[in-house]
């Protein structure tokens, strides 16, 4: 069965802005929450994580970059995973800097 979030994550009203992805439980530092984009070509897509995930300055998680060969033929494609940076608590929003998007 395909689920777009973690078990430990929802998505609800944002004070930052709009909507925001939010802790249903306490979540470790260096925890891996799945993949938040993808570049295919010059495209940056967005997977739930990577949508509605809001920006902060100072942010919780971070993108790691992963790299794959080949996709519809030999396009090259790039991945990045949504990271934790600090222990986050139950109720409490993540966050991200913005590097593909002006704020």
């Amino acid at each position: 069965m395909y689920k777009p979030l973690p078990d430990s994550l929802t998505i609800k009203k944002s004070k930052v802005d709009g909507l925001g992805l939010f802790a249903k439980e306490d979540i470790i530092v260096a925890t891996n929450l799945g993949i938040s984009h993808i570049k295919i070509d010059d495209a940056i897509i967005r997977t739930p994580l990577g949508g509605f995930i809001n920006h902060a300055n100072e942010p919780n998680c971070i993108k790691a970059e992963l790299r794959a060969n080949g996709y519809q033929g030999e396009t090259f494609k790039k991945k990045w995973n949504l990271v934790t940076i600090k222990d986050i608590k139950a109720g409490e929003e993540l966050t991200l800097k913005y590097t593909f998007y002006n704020v």
